[in-house]
């Protein structure tokens, strides 16, 4: 019996299924919103079983035949990624799709460029990124949505393989002016009872408040956000100082305001950047060509300063 549906009206299912909406799923494998419609339509009429309820006002979600249908539509799908690497493994080329994740916390700092400079080189991957917190980018490893997460090394499980890329010491960030700008170290003692702009991610927020934590102090904090950017533009403004292992080749907010970085001392470890991905027998090409890239791109171009 001729097969009559496509690998690529089930990549289209499978990413509504993840994305939760056919226009955000639209803006990830870059398809027009009608077309992956039509590719549903197909599937569901080709065997004969609704995937998803249709809400009007909160988008799609799976019903219970169509989570079984999503987890066989991946394998599929990543069996006929396997071919791809046979086939280039023959050609000795790099090809097929890479799904790379990266840490919120320095992906519109790392990110772009690397992206860029490795489609350069290697214009037969298909690359898709998703930019989400710690926690996030270890779950999607484990159920193998990404092949690879540029992350830090917290709370890495024993399933996962850490590939460490740069070590990151954590800097206190200020406004211009701010009297603790003008040292070679802050120490946390001497942030106490400064308003602070916490960084309020799963495992960065623990890690930021263990400086003061051993210390057995208790930081004032003034403000909470999970967006780093926000974050700078507060500092920048006034309200307080933030903590973060970044400190980027352009120092300004963005909204424009100069931001003083100073090395923190203490107790705090050093970050380590890295490249987290399932441990397994076997790699693909293209992953292994990413992580060599991020090595050589790090270290020979950089978009932030050691």
């Amino acid at each position: 019996m001729p097969l009559r549906f496509t690998f690529r009206q089930l990549e289209y299912f499978v990413a509504v299924g993840e994305a939760g909406s056919i226009a955000k799923a639209s803006e990830q494998v870059n398809v027009s919103p009608p077309s992956i419609s039509a590719s549903i339509a197909q599937l569901e009429a080709e065997f004969g079983i609704e995937l998803f309820v249709r809400k009007h006002s909160h988008g799609l979600s799976l019903t219970a035949g169509g989570r079984v249908f999503l987890k066989e539509a991946r394998r599929l799908l990543s069996a006929a990624d396997a071919m791809h690497d046979v086939a280039g493994d023959i050609a000795d080329k790099i090809r097929g799709p890479l799904s790379v994740g990266c840490l919120l916390t320095f992906a519109q700092l790392v990110l772009p460029a690397l992206r860029r400079s490795f489609e350069k080189q290697h214009g037969e991957v298909r690359f898709r990124q998703f930019e989400r917190n710690q926690g996030q980018l270890v779950e999607m490893l484990l159920r193998g949505e990404i092949d690879v997460a540029l992350t830090y090394d917290l709370d890495v499980s024993q399933d996962i393989t850490f590939e460490p890329l740069m070590p990151l010491p954590p800097y206190v960030m200020l406004p211009e002016g701010h009297p603790l700008g003008a040292r070679d170290v802050v120490m946390p003692e001497e942030l106490a009872d400064e308003p602070m702009i916490l960084l309020d991610l799963p495992l960065s927020r623990e890690y930021f408040l263990s400086a003061f934590r051993e210390k057995g102090l208790r930081p004032n904090v003034a403000e909470r956000t999970s967006d780093i950017a926000m974050m700078r533009s507060m500092v920048a403004n006034g309200f307080g100082y933030g903590i973060a292992n970044m400190r980027p080749l352009n120092t300004l907010s963005p909204d424009g305001k100069p931001l003083i970085f100073v090395p923190m001392g203490g107790n705090l470890r050093p970050l380590i950047m890295g490249v987290a991905l399932p441990q397994a027998e076997h790699r693909t090409q293209a992953v292994d060509a990413f992580i060599k890239h991020c090595r050589d791109f790090l270290s020979e171009q950089g978009v932030i300063r050691k």
